[in-house]
């Protein structure tokens, strides 16, 4: 028995039974979430997207599965545990995406507007039909 399995008074299989369920949970979340991603964004989302949620998908994955290796990285790049690495590499993928929708945001705004003032011309009233309107026939006529 290991060392938490004595400590918490469980046996190695009761323990090994749960790590197995929140492994398995967790990596269906990760596939779900995944699969949504490319459901929900289409045949119009590029290629190297595409790539980086499937590294990302994988990256997860084997850390839910073997996360002594994520701890052994953590130690190779500097940082004391795997789980200090997990929060650093969430906040900039964080940053990344809140990045990623601001210019996305800007890009929309900036269409919507260009629209609306394409709309305001293509719907305005012509300078001649304006004056006839207003006033009347022209008296030369």
């Amino acid at each position: 028995m290991g060392e938490h399995d004595l400590i918490l008074g469980l046996g190695p299989t009761l323990v090994g039974n749960r790590t197995i369920i929140v492994q398995l949970l967790l990596v269906l979340g990760i596939v779900g979430i995944v699969s949504w991603l490319f459901v929900k964004r289409g045949a119009k989302q590029l290629a190297v997207r595409r790539l980086l949620i499937i590294a990302f998908a994988v990256f997860a994955v084997l850390t839910v599965l073997f996360p002594g290796m994520l701890s052994r990285v953590a130690n190779l790049v500097g940082v004391g545990r795997g789980a200090d690495l997990l929060l650093y590499a969430t906040v900039l993928v964080l940053l990344g995406f809140l990045a990623l929708q601001e210019a996305r945001t800007k890009n929309a705004e900036k269409r919507t507007t260009y629209l609306a003032r394409r709309l305001s011309l293509d719907e305005a009233e012509q300078p001649a039909e304006y004056r006839r309107r207003v006033l009347g026939p022209p008296d030369d006529a």
